[in-house]
């Protein structure tokens, strides 16, 4: 196939493109309705209206109190803010924290600090080779100073949904906060915090076609939480700052759009993402797909290739038109091998042969086919020039 007059993005677990009619929705917000949301006058109470009315819509999707909902900056503010202020609140009950290996460093290294400099104690229960936690070792782990419970909802490099509402089952019946990091299950997967059970939950904008710099903690009502940002009064003294209007207006229109469509855009993208694996791991051999084979988001391909570098074959689809990732964007420049692929029990020389294709609403059956046409080609003749690869395959 001939290359295409455009870039096709397949690495919308990074980033989606702001949907028009989000952009549309915010435009007022900067130059026509801009007061402080906190000012007491006209454009100041037209601000604060703004914000309530997101407020309002934005819990019902997550069938909570919108009191119950806190903006913040991004995914990682909120994971930081659930994390540090439960464990923070609660430093009298104890200083365990229970979590998993292949958390996002939004909530790894905040755990680290926690130990580090506050002699917090983690246990990071094991995942099986495709990911997924199991509820009775988490419940196995909790002692009498467990003050949290945090599992992510969807993995952001392998796609691994882990089984929420059973881990809140356990959680509960010890009377322990549940925190999960939803940042990559935004949009793709359902959200009711009742249903879930979760007492905390982070998600982030640009996840869901909404803007960049918007994030949220939803916080169960009467949970202990210290704030971490100090300042003014602001979202009721749990997290101070002037409010991003604009933004906030953004990723309620953002997350409306992309729960009154998601059915439709699952079916689509999981129907491409199919097509994908199938054609991988039919056609290049040597290559393993991580994550499980169905328990997964709809739109996410992961795959591991022996004895190619990650980032070569990223450069070699970028220089054909495709935009991919090795794995998580917030790690790009790192050298070291993926901690979520280490924790899976693969072998660290394997882990740099990583590949991560996530799909979104515009992607097409053509975009697929064409990035089988070029894959193949790709990764035989990285393997070509790969020691490693001639060495494996001597063996």
């Amino acid at each position: 196939m001939s290359r295409p007059n455009k870039t096709i993005y397949m690495d919308h677990a990074a980033t989606t493109p702001v949907d028009p009619r989000v952009v549309e929705a915010m435009l007022p917000y900067f130059t026509q309705k801009y007061g402080n949301a906190s000012s007491i006058y006209a454009l100041g109470r037209e601000a604060h209206a703004a914000m309530e009315e997101a407020r309002s819509r934005i819990a019902a999707i997550l069938n909570a109190d919108p009191k119950e909902i806190i903006f913040t900056s991004c995914g990682t503010e909120s994971d930081n803010l659930a994390i540090r202020g439960v464990a923070w609140a609660n430093r009298d009950k104890g200083n365990h924290i229970i979590s998993s290996p292949i958390e996002h460093h939004a909530v790894g290294h905040t755990l680290e600090q926690l130990h580090k400099l506050w002699g917090y104690e983690i246990t990071y229960v094991p995942v099986d080779r495709y990911g997924v936690v199991d509820p009775d070792d988490v419940g196995r782990a909790i002692t009498d100073k467990t003050v949290l419970i945090t599992i992510m909802y969807a993995n952001n490099e392998i796609g691994t949904i882990e089984p929420i509402a059973e881990i809140a089952k356990v959680a509960q019946a010890k009377k322990i906060p549940f925190h999960t990091d939803a940042v990559q299950a935004g949009g793709a997967l359902d959200l009711d915090v009742k249903k879930l059970g979760v007492d905390l939950m982070s998600l982030s904008a640009h996840k869901f076609y909404g803007p960049k710099g918007i994030g949220l903690l939803y916080a169960k009502r009467f949970t202990k939480l210290v704030p971490t940002q100090t300042g003014g009064s602001h979202e009721r003294n749990r997290r101070a700052g002037t409010e991003n209007i604009p933004y906030i207006v953004g990723m309620a229109k953002a997350l409306e759009l992309a729960q009154n469509a998601r059915e439709e855009i699952n079916r689509h993208v999981q129907a491409l993402r199919d097509r994908l694996i199938q054609g991988v791991l039919s056609t290049i051999p040597d290559v393993l797909l991580t994550g499980h084979p169905t328990q997964r988001l709809p739109n996410s391909a992961s795959f591991v290739f022996k004895g190619v570098e990650g980032e070569s074959i990223l450069l070699n689809l970028d220089l054909q038109g495709v935009a991919a990732s090795s794995g998580s964007a917030c790690t790009s420049a790192s050298l070291e091998p993926s901690h979520v692929l280490l924790a899976l029990g693969l072998p660290p020389e394997i882990c740099h042969g990583s590949l991560r294709l996530t799909l979104g609403k515009d992607n097409t059956e053509a975009d697929v086919e064409y990035v089988l046409s070029i894959l193949p080609g790709i990764v035989e003749k990285l393997r070509a020039m790969s020691p490693v690869y001639q060495q494996m395959r001597s063996q």
